[in-house]
Order: structure tokens, then C-alpha cells, then sequence
């Protein structure tokens, strides 16, 4: 049995930089990995999805240059694209692990397992320490579909390893993985074919963001069957989808994206009084504490928003807390964005959302048929919205369009801020940008025209 300051079980966004950190400061601190370094991330998620779509969005955008006079015949070298897609993601991966050999942290590549009160099994190692932190992330969630086990089907963990490129892809999911991937791999050339039971794409959104989304699919050829459920699955040669309207959709591969399950069967967290929810996510307090005090959980498998940047606040929280600060999981304003074509961008909240906390919130959207640089650029689909209270602070928004993931950060720094409309309207942003859209949407609080009149 070996005693520690610090036991780290998982190596992603948030456990690497605490583990490095609590041994900066010369604590001794032993981090478990069953697998690669930098969790979903950097191996199955955010760095190897955007490397393809490196690819493919420029594929696509080249294909969509007629009506600026521009024609041009694309051709997509595949397997050097998934080479570039895997040389960065092993050289990301590399690096962390560079970084933990060159510290003081005690690697254990094995999986670990609570064996009892703050102790921790590994193959041959045994430890305890009073200080646990579990960052063990999410994975796929594989629904119970009649025919699909044991079926060489695809998700974001292998679909990198791919050689060549499917004729035609069948997704499962309407998400923000099954529509970047899908989308991805409509414009590298496959023929895709996209089925969730929700009546419209990226569902928790607001409608008419999916509605530009959807129009942007169109155009890349993705059939969408929206609304559908899978009755079964066969696979003998190819993929053959039973749709519960019985309409067949065969192809010769599968991409399963239907969300995310908690990493934590393996972990036997019960052993040292952790639990976990209904769902299997390890219940934490408002300051990332398990019920066995001392454990903490960050990420993915706390139940907290699956996005890379969060992971790193809680790290970041984390480090605070154990500091003797009084951070919390919820004290940062949230933004995310979906990285289809158009993207879709959102940061607090939507009308819908203030509505149920009982805010009274106005709205004003402004289209982007009505933004200079957007018109110039042949990107007008899509919109920019602004949601205020009644002290007209700026509370959300939704951006719909070209590089929108990039301008959301401009309404995140004035919510945190703490601005109001006015603030934004007085801005003077540069022309002709996208961004200069922004105070063009605040000014629509005070506008009296009818096409920007609050919604």
C-alpha cells in the first residue's frame, strides 16, 4: 500500500493539469490511465473530429463557390486526410505525455478500481491518498437496437481509424457528433443518410436554428429521416437499417451517435461510499465533491456540460477549492458551439430557458441577409440573437452562421461583464465584419423597425 497527497484516476483536460499542478507544488501525486493520454479530446473528440472537418469544410466550401463566379472540381485524397487527422492527434497525445514523464507524477497504465475508503487499486498497485479526483470522461452510448451488438459498427472512437472512405455512411443521431461527422463526411464524398427519432436536427436548440442548419444539409445531399426510430439492424457484408416506418436504408457503414454514457462501471466507486446518480454520473456538490469527502469529480463523468473547455474550468475550479477558495461548478457563464456548417453558437440562455426560471427576457434577431460582410461572402444563412432582462442585461444569445463559435466569445466577455445592450450598441466594431453584426443586433432593442422589432 502506498500513501500519496493526490490520486488523479483518468488523464483528461482536467486531471493532466491538477496532476501537474499538485506535484509543481511538491505534493506527491499518482495519476491512473487505462488508455491513451488526453482523454476524449484529444483521441476521439474535439482534435481529431476538427482535423477532418479541416478538410471537409473547405471541400464543401469549394464546391459552393458558383454564385461568386468561381467553379472548381474537388478531388478528396482520403487516406491522406485521416493520416493528417491521426498524425495530429498521436503528436497532441505525445505531448501530454512528454509533459507528465518530465514532472514528478507517478503514471499507472492500468484501469482503476476503489478497493476501499480513499484507496485505489491498479494491476499491482495499491493506494490511498485524501485527496481523489476522478476525471474518467464519458463514452458512447450504444442503444439497445435489435441486431446492432457484435456488428462492426462506428463511433467517435474508431471512426479515425478508417482507411478508406465509406460509399455510404448511415448515422444514428442528430447531434452535434452524428452532424459534424455526417456532415464531415458528406463533403469528403460519402453518401449519408442521418436517422434520429427527434422531428428536427440538433433538437435542444431553438427552431430555427435547426431549420438553417437542416437547409445547409440539404445542400450538401445529407438525407435527413427525422422523426424515425430504428426498429432493427443487419449486417452481413453492409449495414441494413429497419426504420420503424418500415422504409429500409442499407449502407456500408454505421457512425452510432445517440450521446454519451459516464465512464464509471469499472470504477466500483461504492467501495469508498461514492454515488453515483440514476444515470451512472458520479454525484458531486456545488464544489465538485463526491458523498465520501475528500473525492472529487470534474468533467464529463460529473455530470457537467461535455465540452473540453469545462473540463478545464473545473480543473481550474478544482484548484481553487482545494486552495481553501469558494468557487463552484455553475460560477462561469457557458458557451459551446457545434462546428457544422453554418455553426451554430450559443452562450447563457435562450427564451425558453429564462422563461422557466421565471425571468422576464425580450429577444431581438437580426438575420444575416442584413449583415454586410455576410452578403458579400454568400454565408446569409443564418442569424444572430440577443436575449435581455428586464434591466436590459444581456443574459444569451444564439448565433447561426459562418465562424459564429468565434464571435460568441464577444457576447461571453460582456456577460461576464455584466453589460447591457446599451453597452454592446455603444461598441464600435470594425467594417465590414461579421462581428460588426453585434451592435447592429443590440441597436434593434431601441429599433422601430418592424423586421428588428423584439420577439
Amino acid at each position: 500500500m502506498e500513501t500519496l497527497d493526490a490520486i488523479i484516476i483518468g488523464s483528461g483536460q482536467g486531471g493532466v493539469p491538477l496532476a501537474l499542478d499538485l506535484a509543481a507544488q511538491g505534493k506527491k501525486v499518482m495519476l491512473f490511465e487505462r488508455g491513451r493520454f488526453g482523454g476524449s479530446c484529444i483521441n476521439y473528440g474535439c482534435t481529431p473530429s476538427k482535423a477532418l472537418l479541416a478538410a471537409a469544410h473547405n471541400a464543401g466550401r469549394a464546391r459552393r463557390m458558383t454564385p461568386l463566379g468561381v467553379s472548381a472540381v474537388v478531388s478528396v485524397d482520403f487516406p491522406a486526410v485521416m493520416d493528417r487527422v491521426r498524425s495530429i492527434r498521436d503528436r497532441f497525445e505525445r505531448s501530454i505525455e512528454k509533459g507528465l514523464e518530465a514532472s514528478s507524477v507517478r503514471i499507472v497504465r492500468e484501469t482503476a478500481v476503489f478497493v476501499g475508503d480513499k484507496t485505489v487499486r491498479g494491476g499491482e498497485t495499491t493506494a490511498q491518498a485524501p485527496i481523489i479526483v476522478i476525471d474518467t470522461g464519458t463514452s458512447a452510448h450504444v442503444p439497445d437496437i435489435p441486431g446492432l451488438a457484435g456488428t462492426p459498427f462506428l463511433t467517435n472512437a474508431n471512426i479515425f481509424e478508417l482507411r478508406e472512405l465509406p460509399r455510404r455512411l448511415l448515422v444514428l443521431g442528430a447531434g452535434y457528433i452524428g452532424l459534424e461527422l455526417g456532415q464531415g463526411m458528406a463533403r469528403l464524398g460519402s453518401e449519408v443518410h442521418i436517422v434520429d427519432g427527434n422531428p428536427r436536427v440538433l433538437s435542444r436548440e431553438e427552431p430555427d436554428a435547426s431549420e438553417a442548419l437542416q437547409k445547409s444539409l440539404a445542400r450538401d445531399a445529407l438525407a435527413l429521416h427525422l422523426g424515425r426510430m430504428v426498429a432493427s439492424v443487419k449486417h452481413a457484408g453492409e449495414f441494413e437499417l429497419v426504420l420503424d416506418n418500415g422504409e429500409h436504408l442499407t449502407g456500408d457503414a454505421l457512425l452510432v451517435a445517440t450521446g454519451r454514457t459516464p465512464n464509471t462501471q469499472q470504477l466500483d466507486v461504492a467501495a469508498s461510499g461514492i454515488e453515483l446518480d440514476k444515470r451512472g454520473y458520479v454525484r458531486v456538490d456545488e464544489h465538485l465533491q463526491t458523498t465520501c469527502k475528500g473525492v472529487y469529480a470534474i468533467g464529463d463523468v460529473a455530470g457537467q456540460p461535455q465540452f473540453t473547455h469545462v473540463s478545464w474550468e473545473d480543473f481550474r475550479r478544482l484548484k481553487a477549492i482545494l486552495a481553501g477558495g469558494q468557487r463552484t461548478r455553475d460560477d462561469r457563464v457557458l458557451a459551446y458551439t457545434t462546428f457544422t456548417e453554418p455553426q451554430v453558437a450559443r452562450v447563457g440562455l435562450d427564451a425558453e430557458s429564462a422563461q422557466k426560471r421565471g425571468i422576464n427576457a425580450r429577444a431581438v434577431t437580426l438575420g444575416l441577409d442584413r449583415v454586410s460582410r455576410a452578403i458579400e461572402w454568400n454565408e446569409e444563412n443564418g442569424f444572430y440573437r440577443l436575449l435581455v432582462d428586464e434591466k436590459d442585461r444581456i443574459i444569451g444569445a444564439t448565433l447561426v452562421g459562418y465562424e459564429a463559435g468565434e464571435l460568441v466569445h464577444v457576447i461571453l466577455a460582456h456577460m461576464e461583464s455584466g453589460s447591457t445592450w446599451q453597452r454592446l450598441d455603444a461598441c464600435v466594431h470594425i467594417h465590414p465584419t461579421y462581428a460588426e453584426g453585434l451592435p447592429s443586433l443590440a441597436r434593434l432593442f431601441d429599433s422601430k423597425d418592424p423586421a428588428g422589432a423584439p420577439k
